[in-house]
């Protein structure tokens, strides 16, 4: 188990493509599981986010919020993570003047494994069927 802290000063330690952890020395961290998804998406905030973003490089914008609120009603209504497919067919649906699609949802995100790490961001599990 790793732990990402509740600052934002923090040093990013990669070990692996999906840097599953943030370190810092001043306060306790909220669990990961080892590949860098919050074991209780009920903690997730905005603040956490960006965090998880970091290892991403990627500096959160209200779109990106949008997606991640998004992401997070889809896993309450459907009782699990979402796929790249129904991710992006939910999105589009929900969110129709943002122009979703898996090529945007990529650039966004800043990699090419976007239900893997749209759903880390949100706080949610890596969907099961996600390489």
């Amino acid at each position: 188990m790793t732990s990402l802290p509740s600052t934002d000063t923090n040093t990013l330690l990669s070990t692996d493509l999906s840097a599953t952890a943030v370190a810092n020395d001043q306060n306790e961290g909220l669990a990961l599981d080892a590949e860098g998804h919050l074991q209780d998406h009920k903690l997730w905030t905005p603040e956490i986010a960006q965090q998880l973003a970091d290892t991403l490089d990627v500096e959160l914008t209200p779109l990106h919020l949008r997606i991640l609120k998004q992401v997070r009603e889809f896993h309450s209504e459907f009782k699990h993570p979402p796929a790249t497919r129904p991710l992006i067919k939910y999105l589009m649906q929900m969110l129709p003047e943002d122009d979703i699609s898996n090529q945007r949802l990529q650039a966004l995100f800043n990699t090419g494994l976007v239900a893997r790490h749209v759903n880390r961001i949100a706080g949610l599990p890596k969907p099961p069927i996600c390489l």
